[in-house]
């Protein structure tokens, strides 16, 4: 049986990682987790350049603002030598009812949540594959098993990384290559600040912080949401060799709302 002990401690040294969506929230506090482990490259990609620029962060890092829909920026990575890790972060929310919806804003939802992780997976998953190792984390969503009114788009789509990360895991496992999903409830990120409802319930509530209380307490057994920084810790082990044996798995991580 492999020693992993060494690991125990989630050292990163000397790997290198990519993360999209990493200008703010989860993929933010994923960098700065990786950081602060001994990562020794990272690759940021987001839309938001002034976002990615505002990271500080201690490790090599290389800042790539772009669309992750977008086919023609993938094409850069072709001749990139594996990463050790990544992270299919890259997302965007939106809400409005199936009945008379407009068409664009279901596509730009799964432009870039669906589409662009099965860009990101097939831009990076070969050299992975001939390098014989790696771990991939795909963040998913609990939207992706329960319902709500007006989620159809957000919630297919995160239904369908599920899946993808599922498949890609079975592909890729008999070169040594691990993906896994996480499916995260509500988080603490800038997710929320785009979305109309939020921000009557900010006003009502009196702050942005109130309104994340209010919420979690109301759609969780647990009475929370998330921080990003706790999500960042738990796909970190997914990442890590203690998840060694730990391929194909989501994990939920929702405070209990999808019981």
């Amino acid at each position: 049986m492999p020693d992993i002990l060494p690991s125990a401690d989630f050292d990163f040294s000397g790997r290198s990682a990519l993360i999209t969506g990493a200008a703010s929230g989860i993929g933010a506090a994923m960098a700065h987790w990786l950081d602060a482990r001994g990562i020794a490259h990272l690759v940021l990609v987001d839309l938001d350049a002034d976002g990615l620029t505002a990271l500080s962060l201690d490790c090599k890092v290389e800042r790539v603002a772009g669309d992750v829909s977008d086919p023609a920026f993938w094409a850069g990575f072709a001749d990139r030598p594996a990463f050790d890790h990544v992270l299919v972060n890259a997302g965007i929310s939106d809400a409005f009812p199936i009945a008379g919806a407009d068409f664009a804003r279901w596509r730009r939802v799964m432009a870039v949540n669906l589409d662009g992780a099965f860009l990101t997976l097939s831009a990076v998953l070969g050299a992975m594959q001939r390098a014989g190792k790696g771990s991939v984390v795909v963040t998913a969503s609990a939207a992706a098993t329960k319902p709500e009114a007006t989620t159809a788009a957000y919630a297919a789509s995160k239904a369908a990384l599920v899946q993808l990360a599922r498949v890609a895991a079975k592909e890729v496992a008999p070169d040594g290559v691990r993906v896994n999903a996480i499916a995260p409830g509500g988080v603490d990120t800038p997710i929320w600040d785009g979305m109309e409802f939020f921000a009557g319930m900010a006003k009502d509530a009196g702050s942005r912080e109130a309104a994340i209380a209010a919420m979690g307490k109301m759609a969780t057994p647990l009475g929370r949401y998330a921080s990003a920084q706790e999500i960042a810790g738990q796909i970190g082990f997914l990442l890590s060799d203690m998840a060694a044996t730990i391929t194909g798995a989501v994990l939920a991580s929702d405070g209990g709302y999808t019981l």
